[in-house]
């Protein structure tokens, strides 16, 4: 895979060209999403009530949204108690400071992140770098995609696009190791080389799973051990987490856990689940000596305050809705440009970057409402993308001709005579072969697509979405010279310019 359009929001179009064009990229996307959607599907019929248990954790997100500054506070309290120190970072740049002023301040060389999205989010791994701490991932995924230099593909799956030949190439290249495509083999090199980086190591990183209020605990979930030893074997833990992580008490932990797992990785419950509440005691043997909690805004306070968008931050980043996304299955998450990809993606990516900065993502959707049936915690994705959209529409961030297009649309759909001189000019052969020539020169300039609409609408383009899709042959008559021929028709014979159904007695 040879791509060169950088990941960023503002690409969309472009990544989504490079990457509808790459077939063993795309092959390796639909493989990993179709495998985590079998194992998903074996094991939620472990409960009969999974509906139920949809429908509770919604409403226990919505109680936790509702009255947040409540349990934020409870949190903080409950946190500062069992010794650890609670930050807050209003922005990225907050957060990465605060981050780094800690490293500084405990003199650390070399820091051990696990798996987190939301340091992802602020882009902390190269602000560690530039102020001169050697950073490195510890997740097999996270560790892969930083040799190649690359963010995140997936929210559980960083390396999901990669295939073994790509992950063996690369560590030959950047390791110096004798190539190999065997998985045992490339997970032994990569922990020879993580295993010495844990043991000297003097600040470990993580995100947070979840926060429960009532104890001040956080909560880890994952599947290799390296989160473990990343928050135990230094001295110091840094766990970032995003506001909206918060369950009210233990009780709610248990439900979210089970959800979690089977959302997101089809287990039943993932490999470790760490609670850490405060950092090491006298007595104990392991674990940090400090814990700080650095609790990030980032504009979720924005989406807070917005009802249409708040739903989005029930989310608890289990993947699924990309797994089973369409539009996901083809460009994967880096045809996204954004750290978040998918429908959850599609929503928060405008909302805490602007909508300036993710013009095109509301509409990098299909609707199709997979996303919303598969959540979890029920949340109404395709309608929020459709509010994303209207904000996109409205803060003049769609192109100009499609505003021009839908301008003329709504003057004709107003006028009757305006639609039937539309009507008859739309089905002038002269008239459509005109415009089919128009589309290809303008297409063979450089559309956003490989081939012009009349082509792909037949289903012989090898482009988005249009496998296995069937053309259509233009009708000889517009549907109101069909009206007016059967009213012709039954004139004088009292009859209506439709069938009549009998009745049945």
């Amino acid at each position: 895979m040879s791509f060169h359009v950088p990941v960023e929001p503002q690409n969309l179009p472009s990544l989504v060209r490079e990457r509808l064009g790459d077939q063993a990229y795309r092959a390796n996307v639909l493989r990993a999403t179709g495998l985590s959607l079998v194992k998903r599907a074996r094991v939620v019929t472990d409960y009969r009530d999974w509906e139920n248990m949809r429908e509770a954790a919604h409403h226990i997100k919505a109680l936790v949204m509702d009255h947040l500054p409540t349990y934020l506070r409870e949190f903080e309290s409950q946190a500062r108690a069992a010794g650890a120190e609670v930050l807050y970072a209003e922005d990225a740049a907050e957060a990465r400071r605060l981050v780094v002023d800690i490293c500084g301040t405990h003199r650390a060389n070399l820091v051990v992140k696990s798996k987190s999205m939301v340091t992802e989010e602020i882009h902390l791994g190269p602000e560690l770098t530039a102020a001169g701490i050697e950073t490195l991932e510890t997740d097999l995924g996270e560790y892969i995609v930083q040799l190649a230099g690359e963010i995140p593909s997936h929210i559980t799956a960083p390396a999901l696009h990669k295939s073994r030949q790509d992950i063996g190439h690369l560590f030959q290249k950047r390791l110096g190791v004798e190539y190999t495509e065997d998985p045992e083999q490339l997970t032994a090199i990569a922990r020879r080389v993580l295993r010495e980086k844990f043991l000297r190591a003097d600040v470990g990183i993580s995100g947070v799973n979840f926060a429960v209020a009532d104890t001040g605990a956080i909560c880890i979930v994952e599947n290799e051990g390296n989160a473990r030893l990343s928050i135990s074997l230094p001295k110091v833990h840094i766990a970032v987490m995003g506001m909206e992580k918060l369950l009210p008490d233990t009780a709610s932990l248990s439900l979210f856990l089970k959800m979690l797992a089977r959302s997101a990785t089809g287990q039943r419950m993932t490999s470790y689940t760490s609670l850490i509440r405060g950092p090491r005691r006298y007595e104990e043997q392991d674990g940090p000596e400090k814990l700080y909690i650095v609790i990030l805004d980032n504009g979720r306070s924005r989406m807070l305050k917005r009802p249409e968008l708040r739903e989005a931050l029930y989310c608890i980043r289990c993947g699924a809705c990309l797994n089973t996304c369409p539009v996901y299955q083809l460009i994967g998450g880096h045809g996204y440009g954004s750290v978040y990809s998918g429908p959850i993606g599609a929503v928060i990516t405008p909302a805490l970057e602007g909508c300036a900065e993710a013009p095109y993502h509301p509409f990098a959707s299909s609707l199709c409402g997979a996303c919303a049936e598969i959540c979890p915690v029920k949340i109404d994705l395709h309608h929020l993308l459709l509010r994303q959209r209207g904000n996109a529409v409205q803060k003049g961030r769609t192109p100009w001709l499609e505003r021009l297009l839908v301008r003329g649309w709504r003057l004709i759909m107003q006028s009757p005579a305006l639609y039937r001189l539309a009507g008859r000019i739309g089905s002038c052969d002269s008239w459509s072969r005109w415009l089919q020539i128009r589309e290809e020169t303008w297409w063979s300039r450089g559309g956003p697509f490989k081939e012009p609409f009349h082509r792909r609408r037949a289903g012989h383009s090898k482009t988005f979405g249009a496998e296995g899709r069937s053309g259509y042959e233009r009708a000889g008559k517009i549907f109101q010279q069909s009206w007016r021929g059967q009213r012709g028709n039954s004139a004088g014979r009292g009859s209506p310019p439709y069938s009549r159904v009998e009745r049945r007695e």
